[in-house]
């Protein structure tokens, strides 16, 4: 037996007992979205009501957990870096809290101790020859985590990939590991309706071939991904990697081989997708998973030329202020990582910049372009960053413009019915 394999055997525990390296007081960091470890967070919050004052914070939570509740708060209260399904309604109740931050910068948080961090909990491959386990689902903030934990608490499971990448921990920094082998959580491709289709069509038209893409959370992101099976040698460089870009590898359309950074490589610090995803990322050597303080800083990730950012929005305002997060001033979601691309691809050499969404909600009752944004509502991307914007019915294109130049691009791709409205609105507002 190597030494490794010795220290895996020493460190391998129950799930109730790895849940008792969280003390009082504690904050717990959990990898995000499918990285997060089910089994131990159950086996967490089967003793909650033992603990007082411990923080759970977490990014994208996928699983409603126990301590999910106003009831829980003493004992273990959720602050989440962004907000999913899980704990929306959680914030607005008053049991979870939001953080505002942008994604590439939560790793200087936790190093700074600006965002604590006690213990990690990670889901982990199996460990390698070598030691090694890859935390191949998000390497994102939790390498960092990793670094700065009283105690780091993995969950191995035979279904996690082994990627390659800046994504690695030793067997001799973990403090207790459990085994499971769970399916992991699969999220598959939305149903794509005709307008996401047609800015999906716009987009591919701003695509070149030979182009890097980073592609954001979403339908409409995902719907642009079906449009660009026909483009060629197209590389990959983005936060969340998902079963959309997969398709475009197996189409042939990614093979990284213009890239000026990093040639040939796909570069994430996140997967999510479905058993198709996840086994395409097993020792893929084209795939590198890296932590997002990499793959998101603007000026790492502005190094790939040609580096087309591509994110969705829930409103857009005549200045080209960007409303992402928030309905009005009920945070829906978070800011993530839309600023750090779009500052990227403005940095890029023949970049692009692209923000998408359907020109109206509610059955064509309300305009997501606005003479200004819904009061309250949270700026995701400011007017300086934001370049394209990209609806059902053409393309607006705002840097480099003046206000009112801006104003005529975005009236002329909101819905025609619309179109009058907000040309009134501007003239009120000096803009035309």
């Amino acid at each position: 037996m190597s030494a490794a394999q010795s220290l895996y055997r020493q460190k391998l525990v129950s799930a109730a007992e790895a849940a008792r390296r969280v003390r009082d007081g504690d904050t717990v960091l959990v990898a995000s979205a499918v990285g997060e470890p089910p089994t131990l967070l159950q086996a967490l919050a089967a003793r909650r009501t033992e603990l007082s004052g411990v923080t759970l914070s977490q990014l994208l939570p996928l699983s409603p957990q126990a301590y999910m509740a106003a009831d829980s708060t003493p004992h273990i209260r959720h602050r989440s870096l962004f907000l999913s399904a899980a704990v929306r309604a959680g914030f607005k109740a008053g049991w979870a809290d939001l953080v505002p931050c942008h994604f590439s910068e939560i790793p200087r948080l936790v190093r700074r101790c600006e965002q604590r961090c006690e213990v990690v909990m990670s889901m982990a491959s199996p460990m390698d020859a070598h030691g090694f386990f890859s935390i191949s689902l998000s390497p994102d903030f939790t390498m960092a985590a990793i670094e700065r934990a009283r105690d780091v608490v993995l969950e191995v499971n035979p279904n996690v990939p082994f990627a390659f990448g800046n994504c690695h921990v030793h067997v001799s920094q973990v403090s207790a590991l459990i085994e499971s082998e769970a399916p992991l959580r699969e999220v598959g491709l939305p149903q794509v309706n005709d307008i996401q289709r047609t800015i999906g069509l716009h987009v591919a038209e701003l695509v070149k071939d030979g182009d890097t893409l980073q592609l954001g959370y979403g339908s409409i992101p995902d719907a642009v991904v079906m449009q660009l099976g026909g483009k060629k040698d197209l590389g990959i460089h983005t936060e969340m990697i998902g079963d959309g870009l997969i398709s475009l590898l197996e189409a042939g359309a990614v093979t990284g081989r213009r890239k000026n950074f990093l040639p040939g490589k796909i570069v994430a610090t996140f997967g999510m997708g479905t058993r198709r995803l996840y086994d395409a990322m097993h020792r893929n050597p084209m795939l590198e998973m890296h932590p997002v303080d990499f793959t998101n800083d603007p000026a790492i990730a502005g190094q790939n030329d040609n580096l087309v950012a591509i994110n969705a929005t829930l409103q857009v305002d005549l200045f080209g202020q960007c409303g992402s997060e928030s309905l009005g001033p009920n945070p829906y979601s978070g800011t993530g990582g839309q600023t750090d691309f779009i500052r990227a691809a403005n940095r890029s050499n023949g970049g692009r910049g692209i923000i998408v969404l359907p020109s109206t909600a509610k059955g064509d009752t309300i305009s997501r372009i606005a003479p200004t944004l819904t009061p309250g509502t949270l700026v995701s991307t400011s007017k300086n960053d934001v370049n394209y914007v990209v609806t059902e019915y053409g393309v607006a294109q705002l840097r480099g413009k003046s206000l009112r130049e801006r104003a005529r691009e975005l009236i002329a791709v909101a819905h025609p019915a619309f179109r009058e409205e907000l040309a009134h609105a501007a003239r009120a507002m000096a803009l035309a």
